[in-house]
């Protein structure tokens, strides 16, 4: 009992240690670099944003190719199915075209793979932008916190 009140007790010590030391511009002096990085952060997001429209525009590119290679591989694989039930009567060229049919519908579904991969990607690239773009607006204000504090600083003009 003992040893969890005393974690819990540091555990508390150290969080509110943390917040107090957590502010990387405490004073007026540190203006010049607290609106440096203020800057950096909102051209962060502003490229961050770019980067996410251009993602959110290619997307349905990406799905309608996606589209298109499925119904392509289905449309082989169909082809290929008959094919092959022709080259049952034993003829040597029915069955050198089930081959190719079959080849065929083997790269179109690889395709079609592929394509859903990208599609993928795409999406897993746009949660990745949002996610920075959080990130960096959450920093943007803290870095408002720190200048709200800097601002109580300083004297007032009468």
């Amino acid at each position: 009992m003992k040893f969890i009140s005393r974690l819990l007790g540091t555990v508390i010590l150290l969080t509110f240690a943390m917040s107090a030391f957590a502010q990387k511009y405490k004073v007026p002096a540190d203006t010049i670099k607290l609106n440096e990085e203020y800057v950096k952060v909102q051209n962060d997001i502003t490229d961050l944003n770019a980067q996410l429209s251009i993602a959110q525009n290619n997307l349905p590119g990406f799905q309608s190719k996606a589209t298109s290679a499925g119904s392509d591989a289905q449309a082989a694989a169909t082809s290929s199915s008959q094919d092959a039930s022709k080259a049952t009567n034993g003829n040597l060229s029915d069955s050198k075209d089930a081959k190719n049919s079959a080849n065929n519908a083997y790269d179109k579904a690889k395709d079609s793979r592929s394509a859903n991969n990208n599609v993928g990607k795409q999406n897993e690239k746009i949660r990745v932008l949002n996610k920075n773009i959080a990130k960096k607006q959450e920093r943007l204000k803290d870095l408002d916190v720190m200048r709200k504090a800097i601002y109580a600083q300083l004297p007032t003009k009468s």
